[in-house]
């Protein structure tokens, strides 16, 4: 089965139209009818349905959409490892949380470079249930998150002790929720911490749910919110934002999820990486790596 006509079928089935997907995979129409037509001869059944409104997905199209897709990622998998570098040896997929990659994983990517050059690292973020779903299929090696979910065949660590604290950028004695305060979604047990601590708060104007990036929206605009201290310290000592005396901190464990067939060596290799960057971090609370949950 061609890789080319696979990824035909899946223009053609997200554009609804050949002439559509021939724009997208850049060949000529003629092309794409005839991937089409060699794909249905191989399968056995028609795909799509033609019409002058375009191309209409048959029952076998459906059905075979998510085959479709998990062939064309497998085919990206193997691209990948097997084209790495002559100097490297293996290679390794790590997945996170976006707040987690903001000063602190991407910090092993160097850490990586200089002690492991032989390893080459994939990187991709996402939530926790699609890093884990990511795991089980076999297209994620390592994933990083605060939340993990326990499955049969996976071993969790946990790395570091996340500690949320309110900041702001407002003018000091301002009080921090009269102003602008912003409601940043840190998950199920910051919702419930937060609303136990301030249950006479109104609805929030401002509610993000894109992580360390939301500190962004603080340095441009005179605001308040919960961020992570390693985040926030920084912009702190530098006199960008200040820490709300008084406002109670909140602190959630993250954690490394992994498989059980995952070397060791490597396994331990990121361990130590992760201690180093958590070590130079004097805004990080410490955590064992002989810990497990």
């Amino acid at each position: 089965m061609d890789i080319a006509q696979i990824r035909t079928f899946i223009a053609v089935y997200e554009t609804g139209s050949f002439l559509a997907a021939a724009e997208r995979v850049n060949v000529t129409q003629s092309t794409v009818s005839i991937r089409i037509k060699n794909l249905e001869n191989q399968i056995g059944s028609p795909l799509f349905e033609r019409n002058k409104q375009g191309a209409t997905p048959t029952a076998a199209g459906r059905q075979f959409l998510k085959h479709a897709v998990a062939l064309s990622r497998i085919w990206d998998q193997a691209r990948l490892e097997v084209g790495i570098g002559e100097e490297q040896e293996t290679m390794v997929r790590l997945g996170a949380q976006v707040s987690l990659w903001d000063g602190f994983l991407l910090n092993l990517l160097p850490w990586m470079r200089a002690h492991a050059p032989e390893v080459a690292v994939r990187t991709e973020t996402g939530n926790a249930p699609d890093l884990i779903r990511n795991l089980a299929d076999n297209s994620l090696d390592i994933a990083v998150m605060y939340r993990p979910e326990q499955r049969p065949g996976f071993k969790v660590r946990q790395i570091l002790d996340e500690e949320l604290i309110l900041v702001s950028s407002t003018e000091p004695g301002q009080d921090a929720f009269a102003q602008d305060y912003v409601y940043v979604n840190w998950g199920p047990e910051f919702q419930s911490d937060h609303a136990l601590n301030f249950p006479d708060m109104e609805v929030p104007r401002v509610s993000l749910d894109v992580g360390t990036l939301g500190i962004g929206y603080l340095l441009n605009t005179p605001a308040s919110g919960y961020f992570p201290k390693r985040t926030a310290a920084p912009l702190v000592r530098n006199g960008r934002l200040r820490i709300v005396e008084g406002a109670p901190h909140f602190t959630y464990p993250a954690y490394m999820v992994y498989g059980e067939a995952l070397d060791e060596t490597l396994v331990s290799l990121i361990l130590a990486g992760l201690d180093d960057i958590r070590n130079a971090l004097p805004e990080l609370t410490g955590v064992s790596d002989s810990g497990k949950v």
